[in-house]
């Protein structure tokens, strides 16, 4: 069963996205979703239990579903979200290295062709999407300072 076909039908039919979808051991199903404006726990709540009617009229096998926000450092997953983020820092990691690489940090530029722009250090560089392994976007924090442990 394609599970993403199931949901996001749902989803979109509530006014949410689905960013990402992952199944983890010991059956547990994992939801990032977005929309507008930002995710509260209301719509976490909302769109579980609407799933958990859904999985059971589909008899979907699961034990535990979390749904939650993307957070600020959302995973970028479909083509459409590399446009959409257009201008923001990201960290990418790739399948296989190039030049010498598989992590690249900059400020997305883009996605045309088939290739991510990301501007790095001031030079521009191509990146084929094809060979993105995970993308994230990588937030700002002014005023935060990260704790060393």
């Amino acid at each position: 069963m394609n599970l993403q076909a199931l949901i996001e039908p749902t989803l979109v039919g509530m006014g949410y996205e689905l960013v990402a979808l992952e199944r983890v051991g010991r059956g547990l199903l994992r939801l990032y979703i977005d929309k507008p404006g930002g995710i509260v726990v209301d719509d976490c709540v909302r769109v579980s239990n609407q799933l958990t009617r859904l999985f059971m009229v589909e008899n979907v096998d699961y034990e535990r579903l979390e749904v939650s926000s993307p957070g600020l450092d959302r995973p970028l997953v479909k083509a459409a979200d590399f446009e959409r983020f257009a201008g923001e820092r990201v960290n990418l990691r790739l399948h296989a290295p190039i030049d010498g690489r598989k992590r690249f940090n900059g400020v997305l530029r883009g996605l045309a062709d088939g290739m991510l722009k990301l501007e790095m250090d001031g030079a521009m560089v191509e990146i084929p999407l094809t060979e993105v392994d995970s993308a994230r976007l990588a937030p700002e924090l002014e005023g935060l300072t990260r704790r060393k442990r």
